[in-house]
């Protein structure tokens, strides 16, 4: 098979899960083969005092790993697919979309509270936007909290007492294997996921049929649909970390179902839409569903978020 395969990923414990796994399915099929996994360090690894919406939009935690597939110094990247930004950059392509884990988020309390029973002014542990304007819809009690680092210091920290109760990604939680500690599954109607969650990208470089054929079959055909319509759904929202976007999609049989969300960041406005259609129109789908929230009054929360973080920016 000529050199090793060098995998990119970054250095978290979830992050090299996630790596060791491809890199596995990868050897299945090919088990003469040589796969290295290369740790690289992202600026969001890099910077873990500020909430994400403040360092910056989406590809914190992929920027490096991309420049490092681009200069050949690794042949694949695996990333959470919902760090990929909207647009590829030139020359790299999504090679494979392995199966979904579960894309919910969910709640975890050391009392063993729910987001119903949680009590008034009760300390909730995150830094992503999606889910604190979702939080704070429901409950527009919460306090909500910074919360930044890997599963096992956001854990340790909610142990320790800094919060009541702390909103993780489900598929990150299951599969390192903290089943026991969820108080709460939060399915689509208490809160909705955010673009890709639960899905792996497997990122190659464009024109590379070595690479390509080693991971084509690591791809699902219906987890790739499903996430083609999100993904199309936050391009044409322009959407970053630093605006509460949100969608899951899911296909039964030749149907896709996708819903969309956009809220302000106090959860005082949601916009929230659902719309269905045939599976082999799934980007169509996403942009379809985007441009009606745009029309509904999305457009005007999108506008002000993006003009307060260009003020930002220029401060």
């Amino acid at each position: 098979m000529g050199a090793a395969l060098k995998i990119g990923t970054r250095g978290s414990k979830l992050a090299q899960w996630q790596a060791y796994w491809v890199k596995d399915e990868i050897l299945k099929n090919n088990p003469d083969l040589t796969v290295d996994i290369v740790i690289i360090k992202t600026k969001g690894d890099k910077i873990l005092d500020v909430p994400l919406a403040k360092v910056g939009g989406k590809g914190l935690f992929v920027k490096e790993i991309e420049e490092a597939l681009l200069s050949g110094a690794i042949d694949l990247a695996v990333h959470s697919m919902k760090d990929m930004p909207a647009a590829i950059p030139p020359g790299l392509t999504i090679a494979a979309v392995p199966m979904r884990e579960n894309p919910q988020d969910v709640l975890i309390s050391a009392q063993g509270h729910t987001l119903d029973t949680l009590p008034a002014g009760a300390r909730v542990g995150t830094s992503s936007l999606r889910r604190s304007s979702q939080i704070l819809h429901a409950r527009p009690d919460a306090v909500i909290i910074p919360l930044r680092g890997n599963i096992d210091t956001r854990l340790k920290k909610l142990d320790d007492g800094e919060f009541d109760a702390i909103v993780l990604a489900a598929a990150g939680v299951l599969r390192l294997g903290y089943d026991n500690r969820i108080t709460q599954i939060l399915d689509d109607t208490r809160m909705l996921p955010a673009v890709g969650q639960g899905a792996l990208c497997v990122e190659i470089r464009e024109n590379d049929p070595r690479v390509k054929a080693l991971v084509d079959p690591l791809n699902h055909a219906v987890t790739e649909q499903g996430v083609t319509a999100e993904r199309a759904f936050l391009h044409r929202l322009e959407g970053s970390c630093q605006v509460p976007v949100a969608a899951h999609a899911v296909i039964a049989g030749d149907t896709l179902s996708i819903t969309g969300l956009v809220a302000d960041l106090d959860g005082s406005r949601v916009f929230k839409d659902s719309l269905s259609g045939p599976c082999d129109q799934s980007a169509a789908l996403g942009v379809t569903l985007a441009e009606t929230l745009l029309a509904r009054g999305a457009n005007h929360i999108l506008d002000q978020l993006k003009e307060k973080a260009h003020e930002n920016d220029n401060r």
